[in-house]
C-alpha cells in the first residue's frame, strides 16, 4: 500500500483527457495522499480541477517537473482494456525510478523486478492461500451491496464509495487497482484465476462478517462479452442489495458498439435472476440506480435521474453530484 506520507505524482501522459484516465480520477477524488501534479505533456500548464469534479493539481509536462515540486511517488494513472503499459511509458518510468520515485502500478504488466532500488507496489498481483467459493456469506446477517454495471467503466466504484461516505460503519471491499490504491487493501480480481475468483471475494465479505453493512466495488457487465469478473462477485458476496450503475443516455457499450444496453428495469432484474438463481440464493434487492452524469449540465442531469426514475420507479442519483443519501436510505430501509 502507499505510505501516508507519499507525495503523488498521477503520471497520465497523452491520456488524462482520454477514456481510461480513471484511476488518475479516482486517486484525485479519493485517495488521502496528496496529489502533487498530473504528468501530462499535452495537457501542461492547465489544472486537473478543469477536467471534473475532484481536487485542484497542476498538469505538467515531465516527470522531472513533478519532482521538482516535491512528487516522490508515481501512479500510473490509466486502467484500459487489456491492463498493458504503454511501451513509450517506460522512458520516463525509467527516469522516474533512477531519480528514486517510487512507483504505484495497476496494470498487469509487473514492475517491481524492472526497478529492483525502488518501492514498486505492482498491485494487480494474485492474493496467496486462496481457495475456491463456498457461499459462506448467504449465512450472514448483514447488509452486503454489490454495484453492478450496464458497461465496465460507468461508476461502480465511484457509487460504492459515496455510499461508503453515506454509510460511516459500512465496510468497504475494494475488488480493483483503483479502489485498492485509495483504500490501500482489497483484492485486485481480474488478477486472480477464475477458480478462485468467487472464493476470494468470499474471503474478503467475510472478513466483515460484524459489520452491518458491506459494500462490495463492482467490476465489469453482465452483458460484455470481455467481462469475467461479475459471476464470481455475484457468488462471492452473495448480496442483500444491488445497485444498478449506468452512464446517462449510453445505448451502446463503449468498446464493443454494435452490443447494445439493454432496458435498465429489465438489466436489473436480469441481475436479480443470476443472484438469486431460481432460489438457490436470496434475490437481492435492488436499491436504486447510480447514473454517471458527469457528461451532461446539472439541469440536463436531473433531468435524466427524473426520466429514469419515472420509467423503472427505482431511486435514481448521479452519487458524486447529488449525494448518495437515497441510495443509502433505500440500503438501510
Amino acid at each position: 500500500m502507499i505510505s501516508s506520507q507519499a507525495r503523488l505524482a498521477l503520471y497520465a501522459q497523452n491520456a488524462f483527457d482520454g477514456p481510461f484516465a480513471k484511476m488518475a480520477y479516482g486517486v484525485l477524488r479519493y485517495s488521502p495522499n496528496e496529489v502533487v501534479a498530473v504528468i501530462d505533456a499535452h495537457l501542461a500548464g492547465r489544472n486537473a480541477a478543469e477536467f471534473g469534479p475532484w481536487r485542484s493539481a497542476p498538469i505538467v509536462a515531465s516527470v522531472d517537473e513533478a519532482r521538482d515540486l516535491g512528487a516522490d511517488t508515481l501512479v500510473l494513472g490509466i486502467a484500459p482494456l487489456g491492463g498493458v503499459i504503454p511501451p513509450d511509458w517506460y522512458v520516463d518510468l525509467d527516469a522516474g525510478a533512477a531519480a528514486g520515485m517510487d512507483i504505484v502500478n495497476g496494470l498487469h504488466d509487473k514492475l517491481a523486478t524492472r526497478y529492483p532500488d525502488v518501492d514498486v507496489w505492482d498491485i494487480r498481483t494474485e492474493p496467496e492461500d486462496l481457495l475456491p467459493g463456498t457461499g459462506a456469506a448467504r449465512h450472514l446477517n448483514n447488509r452486503r451491496v454489490l454495484t453492478v454495471g450496464t458497461d465496465m467503466a460507468v461508476g461502480k466504484m465511484t457509487a460504492s464509495l459515496e455510499i461508503w461516505r453515506a454509510i460511516p460503519e459500512a465496510k468497504f471491499v475494494a475488488t480493483g487497482q483503483i479502489g485498492m490504491t485509495i483504500t490501500g487493501a482489497g483484492i485486485p480480481l481480474d488478477a486472480i484465476r477464475l477458480d478462485f475468483a468467487a472464493g476470494a471475494v468470499e474471503r474478503e465479505v467475510m472478513r466483515y462478517a460484524d459489520a452491518p453493512v458491506v459494500l462490495v466495488e463492482g467490476q465489469g457487465s453482465i452483458v460484455h462479452p470481455a467481462s469475467t469478473a461479475t459471476l464470481p462477485l455475484i457468488r462471492g458476496t452473495v448480496p442483500t442489495h444491488l445497485v444498478l450503475c449506468a452512464r446517462a443516455g449510453q445505448s451502446h457499450l463503449r468498446s464493443v458498439t454494435d452490443i447494445g444496453i439493454p432496458d435498465l428495469a429489465q438489466l436489473a432484474a436480469l441481475y436479480q435472476t443470476i443472484a438469486g438463481a431460481i432460489g438457490t440464493y436470496p434475490t437481492p434487492t435492488v436499491a436504486g440506480v447510480a447514473l454517471n452524469t458527469v457528461h451532461l449540465s446539472d439541469e440536463d442531469s436531473r433531468a435524466a435521474c427524473e426520466a429514469i426514475e419515472q420509467a423503472t420507479g427505482f431511486p435514481i442519483v448521479d452519487p458524486v453530484r447529488h449525494g448518495a443519501q437515497r441510495l443509502a436510505d433505500a440500503i438501510l430501509a
